[in-house]
């Protein structure tokens, strides 16, 4: 056992000088490792950082934008929606001219045509009396020409309709 003894027994110079060590390689891995891998961290942090904050400004620039769209579309419809009602307002309109129009285009044909329907009844009518005039003389100067006896008489009268018949 007193080889074993050796093995577990402490030495304070060991011990100092160990502690020592690992006081010095504490220091330099500080030093040599994690400053720079803190710097490192640190800037990849300030890169993610910028980068989100870059994000967050072209969100709000695409919301903006998309806000100023949906306004302009908005508008635009709007816009769309008033022509479309002037366009029927101006056929509606239109329409109702064309309508008038041939409203008095036909109300003077029918006026023209009744004027000279009346025309030509006039026409008719005096051409008719003419006739009936002549007739009347024809028969007058007959009966004049002759004493009429209740036969000529009727004979006479049946020879004015057939001539009134034909003539008309």
């Amino acid at each position: 056992m007193p080889q074993y003894q050796e093995l577990i027994s402490i030495a304070p110079w060991e011990m100092i000088s160990q502690l020592c060590n690992l006081l010095i390689l504490t220091l330099l891995v500080k030093k040599f490792l994690f400053k720079p891998v803190q710097k490192i961290l640190a800037e990849r942090q300030a890169a993610a950082d910028a980068v989100m904050a870059e994000a967050r400004s072209a969100r709000e620039q695409a919301q903006a934008m998309q806000a100023e769209y949906e306004q302009s579309m908005a508008g635009a419809r709007g816009e769309a929606a008033r022509i479309v009602e002037d366009a029927t307002r101006a056929a509606g309109q239109r329409s109702e001219e064309l309508l008038a129009e041939a409203a008095a285009s036909a109300r003077r044909i029918k006026e023209r045509a009744e004027s000279e329907i009346e025309q030509e009844r006039k026409k008719a009518l005096n051409e008719v009396k003419d006739e009936i005039g002549g007739m009347a003389m024809e028969i007058a100067s007959k009966v004049v020409e002759r004493e009429i006896d209740e036969k000529d008489h009727q004979a006479l009268i049946d020879e004015f309709i057939k001539n009134v018949g034909d003539a008309s």
